[in-house]
């Protein structure tokens, strides 16, 4: 069971949440101006955010910067970079290449322990070994809180995508998308897509702006120097917490259904933690956990409200039910591997174990990891973020997203 501590917290954090949430509804009223509602807000001004810090970190390892991308919209993103080697690493790697086949990074002269990462873009030159032209896979992260609340720059959410670019030796795109309810369904979900196809953009951006010697000449001014010159569009894994892990899975299956919208893009896995998951018939878990620890099924169904239209509200909506009757899309035998993480005393849990199920039988790989004496939102809350749940949970995604991200002859098993 979670410590007392825990308990005392759940019973402010409930509600603080519901107070929240009852304001937000009854400021924006059943039909929120839809002029306001095409901008939108993606944070909360009275929710703590990380600051982005454009200069290399050496506390952590990881660069982070903010860009807003859509002048239609609110919609933003938070990058996340792991931080480039030691300029001797760079010469001694250029002095000493090595065949792409070498299982091994060549070592350091120094003695020091072998670099693994990137190198800066301009040494990732033709010239270069196979070494130095490595590019980074990319994980595109989708926030939890409801649909209401939470940004990509809240301070929880950084320090996770701080934590999963480490691990993972990945650049992260944390989104901002529109919150609810100032921007209603399918607003959230289109942003999700918005995102991936301004990556696929800046991918093809700098492929056409590259001319002799890498030179641009076409789109400088709205070509993203992070993605463009570090990252491999064709190993991209989308990873979503609680209701972003409803908008993963919607963004996922929209690559499959039309793969050429997003090209060069390629969706190779995705990770859901604790997906916001509902039902009309309520579960086992449902019934059981109804009033768990911070997220009770009273409150979340209130969420729902904020997020869908009067009109639209349906426990068995498509946004809400991945296996309702009906519900479209591609077939889930197309889906890519899938990740499910789930927590011991969450009420959601039951649905996404379904959804697990339902994927595995059609032979997609999708395992379920689940941690004992946990809370929906364990591992990327900020009051459990330096607990050993949270920790031990971003280490085996990592695991289990090296499998599909590693460079072809770097496979990692496990």
């Amino acid at each position: 069971m979670p410590s007392v501590g825990v308990k005392i917290y759940s019973v402010f954090f409930k509600l603080w949440l519901r107070h929240r949430l009852q304001s937000l509804a009854a400021v924006a009223g059943p039909d929120p101006d839809p002029a306001a509602a095409a901008f939108g807000v993606s944070c909360r001004p009275d929710e703590a955010t990380a600051p982005a810090n454009p200069a290399f970190s050496a506390a952590d390892g990881v660069a982070s910067k903010d860009l807003h991308i859509d002048p239609n919209s609110s919609l933003s993103v938070r990058i996340f970079l792991p931080t480039p080697p030691p300029q001797h690493a760079h010469a001694h790697l250029l002095a000493h290449p090595r065949r792409a086949s070498d299982p091994t990074p060549a070592p350091a002269s120094n003695g020091a322990a072998p670099y693994r990462g990137y190198l800066p873009h301009a040494l990732a030159s033709p010239r270069a070994p196979a070494s130095a032209r490595r590019r980074l896979p990319i994980v595109v992260q989708f926030h939890g809180g409801g649909f209401a609340t939470g940004s990509s720059s809240a301070t929880a959410n950084d320090a996770f995508c701080r934590r999963v670019a480490k691990l993972c030796d990945a650049i992260v795109v944390a989104v901002g998308y529109r919150l609810a309810p100032e921007s209603r369904y399918p607003a959230a979900f289109e942003d999700g897509v918005k995102v991936l196809k301004w990556i696929a953009k800046q991918a093809n951006l700098a492929m056409m702006s590259k001319v002799g010697g890498g030179v641009d000449t076409f789109g400088a001014s709205t070509v993203e120097p992070w993605i463009a010159a570090h990252g491999d569009p064709a190993r991209c894994v989308l990873l979503g917490a609680s209701c972003g892990a409803n908008i993963a899975d919607y963004v996922t299956r929209k690559t499959v259904e039309d793969s050429k919208l997003f090209d060069p893009i390629k969706v190779v896995a995705q990770v859901l933690m604790y997906p916001f998951f509902i039902g009309s018939v309520p579960t086992h878990s449902e019934i059981r956990l109804a009033n768990s620890y911070f997220y009770d099924k009273s409150t979340c169904i209130l969420a729902w409200r904020l997020f869908l239209s009067e009109k639209e509200f349906n426990l068995d909506h498509p946004a809400a039910n991945p296996l309702a009757p009906g519900r479209g899309g591609p077939p889930l035998k197309c889906m890519p591997p899938t990740l499910t993480v789930i927590a011991e005393h969450d009420w959601m849990r039951d649905r996404a174990i379904a959804y697990s199920e339902e994927l595995r039988k059609v032979n997609v790989d999708s395992p379920v990891l689940d941690y004992k004496d946990t809370v929906h939102e364990f591992a990327t809350l900020d009051v459990f973020l330096k607990t050993p749940q949270a920790q031990a949970c971003a280490e085996d995604i990592a695991i289990w997203m090296k499998k599909y991200i590693s460079l072809r002859g770097h496979e990692f098993s496990y």
